[in-house]
């Protein structure tokens, strides 16, 4: 087993608040008890009622304060421990806080503090006991279709001894990465291979850091495992367990020129590890916040995000929770881009034309899914956040890849994503299919122009990106497809191109 982080020093702070309440997982009780002032003699009412804690399941919370700043970040620290809640991280910076208890009327106790603008609970299930003790945990199944998944995976795997050569050499199995030859990238190496200076935070199942078409690339110091909501940096955190979704990733963005197996994108860039995904295949909010706030504080100059954030596909406005984590997701992906991060992310492989969403069947994915209306105030998250690079994906004939999530002014680029090469576990190689498998080339083509042009920041970078890409058209008689071939739902802005990031 790896080294687990197992506590924070924060972490079980409220739990000693002179609160006595019951810890027992499989106990919901979800009616608050209430203790009513009687009038004053006057016959005037007396004080609003007094909400007492009510023992129920363990959870994890997102608390917004209304400013983010220290002092209002500590009064609600203060109160989050009164409601009998313990505090797990608090990011002054975007006034969010990260809480856990087991009283089920926490939000409702917490809705009395002045400083808390929301509360919403990270997910339906309750925390599990690895959760609970922050520990390591990932993995990526492959059977649900509406998972940000790799699939079909063909694994052959190669001798981890085998020293560099030098970087005339081509790769061995460079001839079967269609992709980058469908994007530039093969014409864009003749030029450079990018910038040691650039770094690519892969927020994903962990990366294995010493695969031979890798350990050049990846920067320890910069990784993490964010699985409890805390950055933990100790080398075996963020390892994989058994999900090579996060090492395919990372191969795709920069995987080195060194005389063995493949190339990435951008072979000469800098990769780290943020883990977020848990044993069961959960990213949850925290993880995911988590993540983005570590990859911004260690000088990452884009993220990939292959996933979407659990338990909900898309995050309403119209419910409590859901609200209340969509704006702290949101307020650390708007942190992390004035910070000049360039935040890439998958469109998701349901084949759903997400800009006329109607209903939902697939979630929450941690419970029992229900049925809604989705069609106003709901988004998937990160994709559908404001100034992510939203990617499709497409075909070694060019066509959007079936299983493509799609939508009219909400795709904003596409980069191959059906039966792409790259690296697995035990230091191997295979073959996988997904937006998962699109978003790293956007990424790695986004750390090509970076290290083209260092100055640029993560908004013009974007906004070039963008200009660069080459135009797709809508394939003739589809109506699901709208727009111009400038920019349509099935291609966004076009192809992305790698080449002309780096001339």
């Amino acid at each position: 087993m790896f080294n687990r982080s197992t506590s924070h020093p924060r972490s079980r702070r409220g739990l000693a608040a002179g609160i006595a309440l019951t810890a027992a997982l499989g106990a919901t009780l979800l009616v608050p008890s209430v203790a009513f002032a009687a009038p004053d003699t006057k016959g005037k009412p007396g004080k609003p009622p007094v909400i007492q804690p009510v023992p129920g399941p363990l959870m994890n919370y997102t608390v917004n304060v209304t400013k983010a700043n220290h002092g209002q970040t500590k009064k609600v620290e203060r109160a989050i421990e009164a409601a009998g809640g313990a505090v797990i991280e608090s990011y002054d910076e975007i006034g969010v806080v990260i809480a856990q208890s087991s009283n089920a009327v926490f939000s409702q106790m917490l809705a009395s503090e002045k400083a808390v603008e929301s509360v919403g609970a990270t997910r339906t299930a309750p925390v599990s006991e690895t959760d609970a003790t922050f520990g390591v945990s990932e993995s990526l199944a492959p059977s649900d279709p509406g998972r940000l998944r790799a699939t079909g995976a063909e694994t052959e795997t190669k001798d981890a001894g085998v020293e560099a050569l030098v970087d005339v050499v081509p790769d061995p199995s460079e001839n079967r990465q269609w992709d980058m030859a469908a994007i530039g990238a093969d014409k864009a190496h003749e030029i450079t291979d990018g910038s040691r200076n650039v770094l690519v935070a892969v927020i994903d199942s962990g990366i294995q850091g010493d695969h031979p078409d890798l350990v050049a690339n990846v920067d320890v110091a910069a990784s993490a495992s964010c699985l409890s909501g805390v950055a933990d940096s100790s080398y075996d955190s963020w390892q994989p367990t058994n999900s090579s979704h996060g090492t395919h990733v990372a191969g795709t963005i920069a995987a080195a020129r060194n005389g063995i197996g493949i190339v990435g994108v951008a072979p000469n860039v800098r990769v780290s590890a943020v883990k977020v995904v848990n044993d069961d295949g959960f990213i949850y909010p925290e993880a995911a916040i988590c993540g983005f706030m570590h990859a911004t504080a260690t000088g990452a100059d884009v993220t990939n995000n292959s996933y979407y954030i659990d338990p909900w596909e898309f995050w309403c406005d119209n419910d409590a929770d859901q609200s209340a984590v969509k704006t702290a997701v949101d307020r650390a992906v708007q942190y992390s881009q004035k910070k000049g991060v360039v935040n890439v992310a998958a469109a998701g492989n349901s084949n759903l034309d997400l800009a006329n969403k109607t209903v939902s069947s697939s979630s929450p994915n941690d419970t029992v899914p229900v049925t809604r209306d989705i069609s106003v105030g709901c988004a998937d998250i990160p994709a559908e956040l404001d100034g992510v690079v939203t990617v499709s994906s497409t075909t070694s004939t060019g066509a959007r890849s079936s299983f493509s999530n799609y939508g009219r002014d909400v795709i904003d680029i596409a980069a191959p994503g059906s039966s792409i090469l790259s690296t697995v576990l035990n230091s191997g190689y295979g073959t996988s299919s997904g937006t998962s498998m699109a978003s790293p080339h956007v990424a790695g083509v986004a750390a090509l122009l970076k290290s083209a042009h260092p100055k640029y920041s993560g908004q013009k970078l974007t906004e070039v990106l963008y200009s660069q890409a080459t135009d797709v058209p809508c394939p003739v008689g589809v109506a699901q497809c709208t727009g111009t071939t400038a920019d349509n739902g099935f291609f966004g802005e076009g192809l992305v191109d790698a080449l002309k990031a780096v001339n």
